[in-house]
C-alpha cells in the first residue's frame, strides 16, 4: 500500500517496507529474527512493529534494511559504499527480498516478473559474496567439478570484470593469446594455468611450477573471512621495482594484523635487492612486462591460499582472489625514496635492466609507462613530485 493509496494500488518493488510485510502478515516483529552475515562478521537485530529495526550490540535504531546493512558493513570494510539490504538481512534465516518476492506473487500476481538484479547496485548479489556460505561438503564437490553454483550476473559486467571472465578460457585458447615481452624470453615454452578442479590430491610427479588459476569466493558461495588494506606508498614501491627488470622480481610485505576486526593493514614494502641464479625457477612468476594488460597502469592481483579441510589434509591449498581496500598515504616516506634509490643502483648494468628511452607502445616510452602506472599510486602531498622526478632521471 503506497503512502496515501488505497490498497488495491500496484507497488513497485521499492515501494514494499517492511510495514508492508508485517501489516499483511508476512513478518511478524521479535527480537533477534533478523540477522547480516558479511566477510566473517555476524549482525542481530530486533524487527519492530513499527517496521523498525534495532541493532542488538549497541541498541541503534534504523529505519529501513539498507540502512542498517549500509552501516554494519562499513564497520567491517570503510570502502563499502552500499549495503543491498533486502538481499543481506535475513528474516529468520531467509532474506527478505525473498519475502519481497512472495508478496508481490500473492498480491499483485498480474504484475511484471521482478528483476533479478539488486537495485542498490549493478552488480548481482553474488558477485559481492553476501550469500550465505553452503556446506563444507557442497563447495568441495563444487570445487572439484569446476562449476559455479551461483548464477551469473544479470547486470552488465563492468570492463575489468568482462578481462576476468576472458582469462578464465582453455589452456589451449590462453596459449594461443599469451603475448610476451620484446626480446629475448628464458623460455619459450607456454606455461598454461590450470584450474584448481584438475589437481587432485598431492602427487610427486606433479611439476611444483605449475600455475593454478585463482578462484573468487563468489564461485564457491562464500565470503572472504578477513580484510585487507594495503597504503599507497606500499603499492608505488613494488610497482617500481616491477617495471625496473625483465626479470622475476620478489620481496616481503609487512603490517599489523587486528584480531577483533579481522583486518589485515599492509604498511610497508620490502624489495629484494639479489639475483635469482637459477633461470628455470625465474619463470615461476609472471614476468614484470606483461603485454597482455593494455593499459599503463600494473595490475596488481593479491590472493591467498586458503587450506584444504581437515578431513582431506592431502588436497592442494586453494588460491583465492582476495579483494583489497586502498588506503592513500598522506606523504612520501623517506624509507620509500631509499629504496627507489637503492633499486635503481642495484640494476645499473643489468643485462635485463629495462631501457627506459625505448618504445613501450607507439607513441609511448618505458619511461612513460613507469611514471602513469604510478600516477595512481601516489600520495595526497604532492610536494614530492619534484623528487621522483628525479629518481626517473636516474633511469635515463
Amino acid at each position: 500500500k503506497a503512502a496515501g493509496g488505497t490498497r488495491g494500488a500496484v507497488l513497485t518493488r521499492r515501494g514494499i517496507t517492511l510495514r508492508v510485510l508485517l501489516r499483511d502478515g508476512l513478518l511478524e516483529p521479535a527480537r533477534g529474527v533478523l540477522s547480516i552475515y558479511y566477510l566473517g562478521k555476524k549482525f542481530v537485530g530486533d524487527l519492530g512493529a513499527d517496521g523498525t529495526i534495532t541493532w542488538q550490540e549497541t541498541g541503534q535504531v534504523f529505519n529501513s534494511p539498507s540502512a542498517w546493512a549500509t552501516h554494519c558493513k562499513r564497520l567491517v570494510n570503510p570502502a563499502k559504499k552500499s549495503g543491498c539490504g533486502w538481499a543481506s538481512v535475513r528474516y529468520r534465516g531467509q532474506r527478505l527480498d525473498q519475502y519481497k518476492a512472495a508478496w508481490l506473487r500473492q498480491h499483485q500476481p498480474n504484475a511484471p516478473p521482478a528483476e533479478e538484479v539488486a537495485l542498490c547496485h549493478p552488480q548481482s548479489l553474488a558477485s559481492e559474496g553476501e550469500e550465505e556460505e553452503m556446506p563444507e561438503e557442497e563447495e568441495e564437490e563444487a570445487m572439484r567439478e569446476g562449476r559455479a553454483p551461483v548464477p551469473e550476473p544479470v547486470a552488465t559486467k563492468k570492463p575489468e570484470e568482462r578481462s576476468k571472465k576472458q582469462q578464465c578460457k582453455s589452456p589451449a585458447e590462453l596459449a594461443g593469446t599469451e603475448h610476451g615481452p620484446p626480446g629475448k624470453r628464458p623460455e619459450s615454452k607456454a606455461r598454461v594455468p590450470v584450474r584448481y578442479c584438475t589437481l587432485g590430491t598431492r602427487d610427486a610427479a606433479r611439476s611444483p611450477q605449475t600455475l593454478v588459476e585463482v578462484t573468487s569466493f563468489a564461485a564457491i558461495n562464500k565470503f572472504q573471512p578477513f580484510n585487507v588494506a594495503i597504503s599507497s606508498n606500499v603499492l608505488l614501491l613494488l610497482d617500481f621495482h616491477s617495471h625496473l627488470t625483465r626479470s622475476e622480481v620478489v620481496g616481503y610485505l609487512g603490517g599489523r594484523w587486528d584480531t577483533n576486526t579481522q583486518l589485515l593493514t599492509v604498511l610497508r614494502a620490502f624489495p629484494c635487492r639479489t639475483r635469482l641464479g637459477d633461470a628455470e625457477a625465474a619463470g615461476a612468476v609472471e614476468e614484470p612486462y606483461y603485454h597482455g594488460n593494455p593499459g599503463v597502469e600494473s595490475k596488481i592481483a593479491p590472493f591467498w591460499v586458503m587450506p584444504p579441510p581437515e578431513q582431506r589434509p592431502n588436497d592442494y591449498g586453494i588460491p583465492m582472489d582476495v579483494e583489497v581496500a586502498y588506503i592513500q598515504d598522506g606523504f612520501l616516506t623517506n624509507d620509500v625514496l631509499q629504496e627507489m634509490t637503492l633499486l635503481v643502483e642495484f640494476y645499473k648494468g643489468a643485462p635485463d635492466l629495462v631501457k627506459f628511452q625505448e618504445l613501450w607502445s607507439q607513441d609511448q616510452t618505458y619511461l612513460d609507462k613507469l611514471k602513469g602506472s604510478l600516477a595512481s599510486r601516489t600520495p595526497k602531498d604532492q610536494s614530492f613530485t619534484h623528487i621522483l622526478e628525479q629518481i626517473y632521471g636516474l633511469l635515463k
